[in-house]
């Protein structure tokens, strides 16, 4: 359910500066392309400007205090339960891991020491992070929780020329840039944002980007038909395919198949914002102080996985995915008896299974090179014949 932006919580003055300096930055920037840029442009400066945007700049995003929770922040079961799918990716492949924007730390943290439990630690831990705020937050975590463990782990401002073992992602596609496109009278156009005396404005153009307008053509939807592309997407899955020697990727995100992606009924798109715990529509409310975010299209994530040379290894939803790799035995760990901590336990597992909550709408897909399958993850539940 959508939040009325009347209702939202007002930023602290601090806050408000903070936006008020990326908004002018962007507004610099629509100015120096002519007046117009496309929405990933904007998206991309919203959330990643250097020092200002969402994830680039301070601000707390995870957890109570911020402005989502994402699942290893929800609770330890999640990592625990990823660290065994990694752990049998590891051993077909090499011991070696590299996760793709590690938010708080928290998944890293949690997958290592299990890892260490199951006695099948990496190597090494490489982390490519964009945001120096989120990386330092990252190194504090993992040097307070696992000191032993430092030497394994690194941190990488691009990604490696080559690799061998587990590559994880746990919502990180739909925080990439997406295209907005308008199917309307037979055309395609793509909406972008343009300037006014009161701010940021909507305007649609012709599409010039080759690319764009191919992938836009493909897509057969009712007139008058907003929705999204994410050609980033398209580009992430073609550099890992070719630094890929042998291994898999592992994707957990919110998201469809296309055929529900471009449902009729969605006829506005996917495209949300969070801000404080509260969901909304407007990308240009507070900019650098909110998440922007749109569902993954798996099935464009699968064909180009395969186009690239990638094998398409399962995907299912993230409920059949935890409760696969064990995710229920783990929390026998813990004794019913020991309420204080069972409970809690019990409702976040709970939380990450149900199909009210993240069981049904976050999906995990993998994309492999040279590795045995199936992999646990997927024995059941396979959604494949949903891309």
């Amino acid at each position: 359910m959508l939040t009325h932006l009347a209702t939202l919580p007002t930023p602290s003055p601090e806050a408000a500066q903070h936006s008020a300096k990326l908004t002018e930055f962007i507004r610099r920037d629509i100015a120096a392309q002519g007046g117009w840029i496309s929405f990933a442009r904007y998206m991309e400066l919203a959330l990643y400007a250097p020092g200002l945007g969402y994830y680039t700049a301070g601000a707390h995003k995870f957890g109570e205090a911020g402005d989502f929770i994402t699942a290893p922040e929800l609770s330890p079961l999640f990592g625990r339960t990823v660290a065994r799918q990694v752990a049998e990716i590891m051993a077909s492949s090499a011991p070696h891991i590299l996760e793709l924007g590690a938010g708080s730390g928290k998944l890293a943290a949690d997958m290592l020491a299990e890892l260490e439990r199951l006695g099948s630690l990496p190597d090494s831990y490489a982390i490519l992070e964009v945001s120096a705020d989120l990386r330092a937050r990252q190194q504090t975590l993992l040097r307070e929780r696992l000191p032993h463990l430092q030497d394994r782990v690194q941190w990488l401002d691009a990604l490696p020329e080559r690799f061998s073992g587990a590559i994880v992602a746990n919502e990180v596609l739909d925080a990439l840039p997406v295209h907005l496109v308008h199917w309307h009278d037979s055309a395609i156009t793509e909406r972008g944002v343009a300037l006014s005396e009161h701010g940021f404005i909507w305007q649609e153009r012709a599409i010039s980007d080759a690319a764009l307008l191919h992938a836009a053509q493909q897509i057969n939807v009712p007139d008058d038909y907003v929705s999204e592309i994410c050609l980033a997407a398209r580009g992430l899955i073609n550099s890992l395919a070719q630094r890929m020697e042998q291994g898999a990727l592992l994707f957990i995100d919110y998201g469809f198949g296309a055929r529900e992606y471009y449902h009729p009924q969605r006829s506005n798109g996917t495209l949300m914002c969070h801000y404080r715990h509260q969901a909304h529509d407007d990308p240009f409310f507070l900019p650098g102080l909110q998440d922007i975010t749109a569902h993954v299209n798996f099935t464009d994530i699968a064909e180009c996985g395969i186009d690239a040379g990638l094998e398409l290894i399962g995907y299912t939803s993230q409920a059949f995915f935890l409760i696969n790799c064990g995710i229920t035995e783990l929390l026998k760990d813990t004794s019913p008896e020991n309420l204080r901590d069972y409970l809690p336990l019990s409702a976040q597992l709970q939380k990450l299974t149900s199909p009210a909550e993240m069981g049904e709408l976050f999906k995990v897909i993998a994309l492999g090179k040279n590795v045995a399958s199936p992999l646990y993850g997927f024995a059941r539940g396979d959604l494949m014949r949903l891309l």
